[in-house]
């Protein structure tokens, strides 16, 4: 049992991750396609060690007979093209933001709401949460189900991967220009990102947050809980590859470090790296390349009647993006819930 794949956004930083997951993960493929947009036409990126594929127009594509459309070309591409896709009979499984929060659409991290993946016929798509999110729930989900949560602050320190190559390019370019003392600009941020920290992801909203700070927020209650209150401040840091996250959870009822680390253990695709001594915690560059989400500095918060801290790091073209989408096709497919077919 095998399927046909596409994978739109092939040339961008999470589309290439998304080869290379597909390939390193053996998912049973008969064929994959690498799509982009037309100025992307005919160039070639690689598929597992060996194998190299041209890419072709999206715009010009016809999905019928291609069972998986795995998408990452950027939210107003995703508009137009995966709803075509779903209607020509392809699940698609976007990394957008474009659809996460519409009704009949599932918001989905598997080892944390696998059971939403169910409601995906209503359109035929599958939305990928977050970066940030989807490290965060993942630490979060053990705890919850130990003792509710009623209040989430967190701070982000997120790459500029999560903003594709062309910031990823900003960072290396300031930073050596900083270095022989020549001038820079900034184009990608609001600000220089080489040596500094940018308290400003996506476009501000009326009630002074940004959109990325409300993404954590409504995800956050749509994957795990309606009834959890979260508040986030996001910043872009001077680091190419991976996130971190400072995170204060307010309980409902008491649960003790034991308790907590224990559930964080047991807690599918989380690692717990927690040792109070120097050295004794993960960080972006530990995580870049890593398949885990990183627990770290784990401790109670003495703020709050019932309150822990901990600091949570993940790859974010990975587990962030990449990994995620790639296991939602895994458990479509391990669920029975897609057929491979003929035709197109």
């Amino acid at each position: 049992m095998s399927y046909r794949v596409a994978v739109v956004g092939a040339t961008g930083a999470v589309g290439r991750e998304m080869l290379k997951t597909l390939a390193e993960r053996d998912f049973p493929v008969r064929e994959v396609i690498a799509l982009a947009s037309g100025r992307s036409t005919g160039l070639e990126v690689s598929f597992g060690e060996k194998a190299v594929l041209k890419v072709q127009a999206l715009e010009r594509f016809d999905f019928k007979g291609t069972e998986i459309a795995l998408f990452s070309p950027g939210a107003s591409v995703s508009a137009v093209h995966a709803p075509r896709a779903a209607e020509a009979g392809c699940v698609v499984i976007d990394n957008t933001s474009q659809f996460r929060m519409e009704p009949g659409v599932p918001l989905v991290v598997p080892e944390v709401n696998p059971k939403a993946l169910k409601g995906f016929a209503r359109r035929n798509i599958i939305a990928n949460p977050n970066c940030s999110t989807i490290q965060m729930v993942m630490a979060l989900k053990p705890l919850h189900d130990i003792a509710r949560i009623r209040r989430v602050v967190v701070a982000t320190y997120q790459s500029v991967s999560g903003a594709g190559k062309e910031a990823m390019d900003e960072l290396f370019n300031q930073t050596r220009a900083i270095y022989v003392n020549d001038p820079t600009a900034p184009e990608q941020f609001s600000k220089p990102i080489a040596f500094n920290c940018i308290p400003h992801i996506d476009r501000f909203l009326e009630d002074g947050a940004t959109k990325e700070e409300w993404k954590m927020a409504a995800e956050t209650r749509k994957i795990l809980d309606p009834d959890i209150a979260v508040v986030a401040t996001c910043v872009r840091v001077p680091v190419f590859i991976g996130h971190a996250e400072a995170v204060h959870v307010e309980f409902e009822a008491p649960i003790t470090e034991e308790q907590a680390a224990e559930a964080l253990r047991e807690a599918p695709g989380v690692q717990l790296v927690d040792k109070r001594e120097d050295g004794g915690y993960v960080t972006q560059v530990d995580a870049a390349g890593e398949d885990a989400v990183f627990v770290s500095r784990l401790r109670a918060d003495p703020t709050v009647p019932h309150g822990l801290a901990f600091w949570c790091v993940s790859d974010n073209l990975r587990k962030g993006a990449a990994l995620n989408a790639v296991q939602i096709a895994e458990a479509l497919h391990e669920q029975g819930l897609i057929k491979p077919r003929r035709g197109g």
